[in-house]
């Protein structure tokens, strides 16, 4: 008497791999390699198929369990300053991502389950009830309202207005850029320089206030530096520059004459 075995069916043969994994009950990332084999190519010999398409996946897949389990036998090759790499981890992956599709899978079918389940009702009000206005009595409506109350009414939506206003803010004018140019600037540095004659360039930087006051004063200085008009020394790094102020020769002799 022949015996009739039925085996379950899976989808492919990484869908056997996880049913032979979780009906083992070993980690994933530990897997029995030598008896998840066996088991496998026991499932193979025993199916029957006439889809060789089917067949070879499963086949293949044999194959490659095969081959790690042949790699996990041989024994290990000392490699110096390099990490072994495990023969299985490329099918561990394999795996993990088949599980997650698996189980998204899962998932859209429930909701597609659930969706099934669900009735949409047309709207059938009448035309009558969709379109009822309540009709208004603006005389009983206005019947109590005096100009004193339309006053107060008025005043406080007035003060809403005024408290939306910013105390601060709303008493600052209009902000203009003010337009400087190296030209002008520097003639105010010369001007403070024969003033002051030596001089910091930090204070010189008191004068004015921006970003762009800073920079225009400082190319002002580096090209009167180049003219020969200012003498620049600064001791330190990070310490403050000292700026003197040097006329030229034929300004010198009219302030002799005079």
């Amino acid at each position: 008497m022949e015996l009739n075995v039925k085996l379950e069916v899976f989808d492919g043969p990484l869908d056997l791999l996880l049913h032979l994994i979780e009906k083992n009950k070993v980690d994933i990332f530990d897997i029995p390699i030598v008896l998840i084999t066996e088991q496998y190519l026991d499932y193979v010999s025993h199916m029957d198929t006439k889809d060789m398409d089917v067949m070879s996946e499963f086949l293949v897949m044999a194959a490659t369990l095969v081959r790690i389990k042949s790699k996990m036998l041989l024994p290990d090759e000392e490699v110096e300053e390099e990490e072994e790499e495990d023969p299985r981890q490329e099918l561990v992956e394999r795996l993990l991502e088949y599980k997650m599709y698996k189980y998204a899978s899962f998932e859209l079918k429930d909701r597609q389950y659930d969706a099934a389940r669900v009735f949409f009702k047309k709207p059938s009000i009448p035309d009558e009830v969709r379109n009822f206005r309540e009709e208004v009595d603006y005389d009983e409506l206005l019947s109590e309202v005096t100009l004193t109350k339309l006053q107060s009414i008025f005043d406080s939506v007035m003060q809403k207005q005024v408290d939306k206003i910013d105390p601060i803010r709303s008493k600052f004018g209009e902000i203009e850029k003010e337009e400087i140019n190296i030209e002008d600037q520097m003639l105010f540095v010369e001007e403070y320089a024969m003033l002051h004659g030596t001089f910091s360039f930090r204070k010189l930087l008191e004068t004015g206030h921006g970003k762009d006051y800073i920079i225009v004063t400082f190319l002002s200085v580096l090209e009167m530096m180049k003219t020969g008009k200012l003498h620049i020394v600064q001791k330190n790094i990070f310490d403050d520059i000292e700026i003197t102020y040097q006329p030229s020769k034929k300004g010198k002799e009219l302030e002799e004459e005079n």
